[in-house]
């Protein structure tokens, strides 16, 4: 587990009486009531979204015709900057318009319940904003943890991992396709209905959101065409060392069990293709296992492998658990807690799925939208299910579904409300965040701009630029000790230079 990772969530965003040509502004309003303390102005040096880590750079990206409207919506014309509205707060994270969805990308982490705690602290910080929106324009706002606006749009929820750059590219991919294919049968967040469909092949409920979005096995896209594995290349690291997966084939999660094992699992697949592990598993088609998978509440068809031998869900998912089981085990408690819970889940998967009702969203919002389902004789694609299906997504807590369940002690949790409440504002302790975040706490007024990979900022008449691309490792918490100490930036300066970190 002691690797940077991250998430970053696209919120969906609906104000009454106003339509989607409007969601550019309202989100870029909602990003701008941010109350806290923040610093504007973001670095995109060695940011390229064009480049494929397979060694090449794309002309351009595809991009949906249909989002075309979140491009084009906003009332004037702006600069790119204008329009993202970027906010990099002091708690490490970065809070931003992207396509007309508020997107909360936490601090980077290396405990995997610390990330479980910044994700949901990026919850209160969305709904804060959005009700500050609320107030002032006296139109309700209601923010969605969500990855599905049902009517053929999806917006992401994006993992990012560190990584060791010596994997080969090929290999990575090739690991990587079963395990993204299989891994929605805990990590889904479910869904009534079929994207793109009609009849009965429309009736469905799904383990997964983004399921009906992938097109493609590997591709450096994530607007249109969205692969299962995407190849985009910012590492945010020194690039020769170090890669950063960009994974954005999964679903928003509500239940921290299930954020947790969805990140927890990754990472140990990562260390396990770090030690020279390849899977065993090669689908014929991953892109359609994926779908199909997804449309399968029975966990037992079986799906073809390269060779002609077919395999099922549970079983590719028990091919990389028996891995790391064999290799990580008693590593640390994080891990044993990923193994065990991975291991418990796909056990119970097999016999009653509802008995996982307290820890995964698909099983908590199937139970929930079926009951009505059944009383009302209603298909699952009906618009009242899929409203209620929204609802469970719903981020305020007098509201959504979700927080329903969690109040009435339904939904196992992993990190405390205080915890939640102290993400808010500080950043992780033991990755390179925590300077970030103390910078723009007491040093704010003198930052021109902030990056994952580094702060620029302005002192005694001189541009200093301090980089963060070497500070990935578990020692840079003895530098965030030693910042600690600082309290002016002549000192902060001081250490930067004695560290070798100025440019």
């Amino acid at each position: 587990m002691d690797r940077l990772i991250g998430i970053e969530t696209e919120y969906g965003i609906v104000v009454d009486g106003l339509s989607a040509a409007d969601w550019v502004n309202e989100s870029m309003a909602v990003v701008r009531g941010y109350s806290g303390s923040a610093v504007q102005g973001w670095n995109y040096r060695g940011e390229d979204a064009r480049r494929d880590m397979r060694g090449f750079t794309v002309k351009s990206l595809n991009t949906n015709p249909d989002d075309a409207v979140f491009d084009t919506a906003s009332r004037h014309p702006m600069s790119h900057e204008e329009e993202r509205s970027d906010r990099i707060l002091a708690n490490g994270a970065r809070f931003y318009n992207d396509h007309g969805h508020p997107e909360y990308a936490t601090p980077e982490c290396r405990g995997l319940f610390d990330l479980v705690a910044h994700d949901r602290a990026g919850e209160r910080i969305v709904l804060d904003s959005a009700l500050r929106r609320a107030a002032s324009t006296s139109r309700g706002v209601t923010i969605y943890k969500n990855n599905t606006d049902f009517h053929g749009s999806s917006y992401g929820t994006h993992e990012g991992y560190l990584m060791r750059r010596s994997v080969e590219t090929s290999t990575l991919i090739s690991t990587l396709l079963p395990f993204f294919a299989s891994r929605c049968v805990y990590a889904g967040a479910g869904k009534a209905g079929v994207e793109n469909a009609s009849g009965t092949d429309a009736d469905r409920y799904q383990l997964s959101q983004r399921a009906d979005f992938v097109a493609v096995e590997a591709s450096v896209d994530t607007l249109h065409n969205r692969p299962l594995v995407n190849t985009r290349d910012e590492p945010h690291a020194t690039p020769s060392k170090y890669r950063r997966l960009h994974v954005i084939c999964g679903d928003a999660n509500m239940s921290e069990v299930a954020t947790a094992l969805k990140v927890g699992s990754t990472a140990l697949v990562l260390q396990l293709l770090e030690d020279g592990w390849t899977s065993p598993v090669k689908l014929r088609d991953p892109v359609r296992t994926a779908r199909n998978i997804s449309r399968d509440l029975s966990f037992k068809l079986a799906y073809e492998q390269d060779g002609g031998t077919s395999i099922r869900a549970i079983d590719m998912q028990r091919a990389y658990l028996t891995a790391a089981e064999q290799r990580f085990a008693g590593c640390d408690d994080e891990t044993d807690w990923v193994l065990q819970e991975w291991r418990t889940v796909l056990d119970v998967l097999e016999t009653d799925f509802t008995k996982l009702a307290d820890r995964l969203d698909w099983v908590a919002k199937y139970l929930l939208l079926d009951e009505f389902r059944q009383e009302e004789g209603l298909p699952w694609n009906d618009a009242h299910i899929q409203s209620l299906d929204l609802a469970y997504h719903n981020i305020d807590r007098n509201e959504g579904l979700y927080y329903g369940l969690e109040e009435a002690g339904a939904m196992r949790r992993l990190v405390t409300d205080s915890r939640v409440d102290a993400a808010v504002s500080c950043p992780p302790s033991d990755t390179r965040a925590y300077l970030r975040g103390l910078i723009i706490k007491r040093f704010g007024s003198a930052v021109k701009r902030t990056g994952w990979n580094g702060i620029l900022f302005h002192h005694n008449g001189e541009d200093l630029l301090f980089d963060m691309n070497p500070l990935v490792e578990a020692n840079v918490r003895v530098l965030n000790e030693e910042f600690a100490t600082a309290q002016t930036l002549d000192e902060v300066v001081n250490i930067i230079r004695r560290n070798g970190q100025s440019n």
